[in-house]
């Protein structure tokens, strides 16, 4: 597992428009990264920014620690939280500081 502390904006938008399965969960749940943006500094090197998630409409995951895989990111403890409810699904933000 790659420690979380040292990924940065660059590395998640290598991964724009990929799916990455929910680990942590029973159901088969997927989600797609469709945005990362930077937020400006923070103690994070590279600075801080934000991911954002697209989801099925169901199952909600609820605010929670969730781990992603990816084959070619491996596995990662993420903080998301539900911050919109779209035609397609569930959106989901983790913000990185």
């Amino acid at each position: 597992m790659t420690d979380l502390k040292t990924l940065t904006l660059h590395d998640f938008e290598k991964l724009l428009d990929q799916v990455f399965e929910v680990r942590s969960v029973p159901a088969d749940v997927q989600l797609s990264l469709v945005e990362v943006k930077m937020m400006g500094s923070g103690e994070r090197q590279g600075g801080a920014f934000s991911t954002l998630w697209q989801g099925p409409q169901e199952p909600l995951l609820e605010q929670s620690i969730y781990r992603l895989y990816r084959p070619d990111f491996g596995e990662q403890d993420v903080f998301l939280v539900p911050v919109a409810q779209k035609e397609a699904g569930i959106q989901y933000e983790a913000v990185f500081t």
